[in-house]
C-alpha cells in the first residue's frame, strides 16, 4: 500500500462523525444498501452471491482474513462521502494540512552548504494549496513517488525556505527513507 495515500486517507477518516460498521454482517448490509443488491457486492468482493446473502442474514459472522480486509477497505472507501469531501475541501481552501514525518531529508544547494541527507523528524503545517495538490493528485491516481515529490516541494518552501525568507538558492529537496508519516487535517 501507499504510505502517502494511506496517510491522506487516515487524516480524512478522522473527520468522520460516526464510526463505520465493524462487524462483517453490518458491513455487508451497508455495502448491499450502497450498491443496490447482493449481486454487485458479490462481484466487487469476488465471492458468491449466496455468501453475501448469508452474511446479510447473520448466518456467517467471521470472514476469512483476506475477505475481511477487502470488506473493511470497501466500506471505508464509501463511508460518509459528504463528510470526507467537506474535510478535503476545508483543508484545500482554508486550513491546510499538517505533516508529521521522520524521514531522510536533504537538498541540492550551491557548493559550500551542508546539504548532506540526514534523518529529521518534522511536524510542519503546509498551506492549503499543497493540501489541494496532494488531494487532487491522490484522486487522479498519482503514484507514491508523485505524492512524495509534492510533499518534498511543500517542505522545501515551508520548512527550508520559510516562505522565501531564507535559502533562496535551494533547488531541490530529497525526501527518502520514510520511517513515519502522518497527516492531520
Amino acid at each position: 500500500m501507499s504510505t502517502f495515500g494511506d496517510g491522506l486517507d487516515a487524516a480524512v477518516h478522522k473527520a468522520f462523525t460516526r464510526p463505520a460498521p465493524k462487524s462483517a454482517p453490518a458491513q455487508m448490509r451497508y455495502l448491499v444498501k450502497q450498491l443496490g443488491g447482493t449481486k454487485a457486492v458479490a462481484q466487487m468482493l469476488r465471492i458468491s452471491q449466496r455468501t453475501v446473502e448469508r452474511y446479510v442474514r447473520g448466518q456467517i459472522k467471521k470472514p476469512r482474513p483476506d475477505l475481511a480486509a477487502r470488506l473493511e477497505r470497501e466500506v471505508k472507501a464509501r463511508w460518509q462521502p459528504q463528510i470526507r469531501a467537506k474535510a478535503r475541501k476545508k483543508a484545500a481552501t482554508t486550513d491546510g494540512i499538517v505533516i508529521d514525518t521522520r524521514a531522510r531529508l536533504g537538498y541540492t544547494a550551491p557548493i559550500g552548504s551542508t546539504d548532506q541527507d540526514r534523518i529529521r523528524h518534522l511536524t510542519v503545517a503546509l498551506p492549503p494549496q499543497y493540501a489541494a495538490r496532494l488531494f487532487d493528485a491522490q484522486e487522479a491516481g498519482a503514484s507514491e513517488r508523485e505524492l512524495q515529490e509534492i510533499a518534498a516541494e511543500a517542505l522545501r518552501e515551508v520548512y527550508f525556505q520559510d516562505g522565501g525568507r531564507r535559502a533562496g538558492s535551494l533547488e531541490e529537496v530529497r525526501f527518502t527513507d520514510v520511517e513515519h508519516l502522518e497527516f492531520e487535517l
